[in-house]
């Protein structure tokens, strides 16, 4: 299997701009497509007919309210939950058809990160972060442990962060280790489940930036839910919004905030979607004013 992961960031930036500007997508451009994807708990209508489609090196979001059912729909694209009907395909491989050998090599191929961590709490960060190469590869313990510590730096935590227990960390360095873990096998798809729920906005602006330089280095997939406006505006290339059953509009949040579906509005004109637009047009503003700005003259 791979360890190291691509590092050409000049060349999966331009890939994933001709991706998700291009007219037209090839069949490798789709990393995941859901079709006609329907699923019940009982009489309660989850999914009625949802079609979805996820792009190569794209930061994708889910949102909708509570009980739209884009929590389901995670669960499902990861295979822990199978849907009544209706087609995912997930890398190529469709899920409803794939056998556990399938199932098992496709799992290798993304990373998870939950909303709550799903760290275990008997074993050290460092220890976590290993476990996927433990059970995945033949790698020596040494190698591992390596591996681990890149990881752990990468997404910004200190050497010494390895040694401890989830037990004994922040909000924020819980998220960071988990995200650590599920890039340990160094995925071609990232799920985020709520990557800044519960953060102060410090620690939350940290995990936008980190996101944003993950998909920029490597070429990532990322596919997120997250009821974080600003994460939303400050990352994501397209927003699904999810409600009654399907999806109700999908764009890039500019392009939701002019679409009139009331299951859309409403995540742009309650205060808090005022002011993640607001401080969206301050720092587009600043960015102009600084790309305008002429160059001061040289001293003569």
């Amino acid at each position: 299997m791979q360890i190291a992961a691509h590092t050409d960031a000049g060349h999966n930036k331009a890939s994933r701009e001709d991706t998700v500007l291009g007219n037209t997508l090839h069949d490798d451009d789709r990393v995941i497509e859901i079709s006609r994807l329907s699923t019940r708990f009982g009489e309660h209508v989850v999914h009625a007919g949802l079609d979805l489609e996820v792009r190569r090196a794209e930061i994708f979001a889910l949102v909708g309210g509570s009980g739209s059912g884009k929590s389901t729909l995670l669960r499902e694209m990861i295979l822990l939950q199978r849907p009544d009907s209706g087609s995912i395909r997930v890398l190529g491989v469709d899920l409803q058809t794939a056998g556990d050998d399938a199932a098992l090599a496709l799992r290798q191929r993304w990373g998870v990160m939950f909303q709550h961590g799903g760290l275990f709490g008997a074993l050290t960060v460092s220890e976590n972060v290993g476990l996927p190469l433990r059970e995945h590869t033949e790698l020596e313990d040494a190698l591992i442990d390596d591996i681990a510590a890149s990881k752990l730096a990468l997404t910004g935590l200190a050497p010494e962060v390895g040694a401890q227990y989830p037990s004994e960390l922040s909000g924020g360095m819980m998220k960071r280790a988990s995200l650590a873990r599920a890039l340990a096998l160094d995925p071609e798809l990232l799920f985020l489940d709520e990557p800044t729920a519960g953060l102060d906005p410090d620690s939350a602006g940290g995990v936008d930036e980190l996101v944003r330089r993950l998909r920029d280095l490597f070429g990532l997939t990322i596919v997120m839910i997250t009821h974080d406006l600003d994460l939303l505006w400050q990352v994501a290339d397209r927003v699904a919004v999810l409600a009654e059953g399907k999806v109700q509009g999908i764009g890039s949040m500019s392009e939701l905030a002019r679409m009139d579906h009331p299951a859309i509005r409403q995540f742009f004109d309650g205060p808090r979607g005022r002011a993640a637009q607001e401080q969206e047009a301050r720092q587009a503003d600043a960015h102009t004013d600084t790309k305008t700005e002429r160059p001061p003259s040289k001293p003569k």
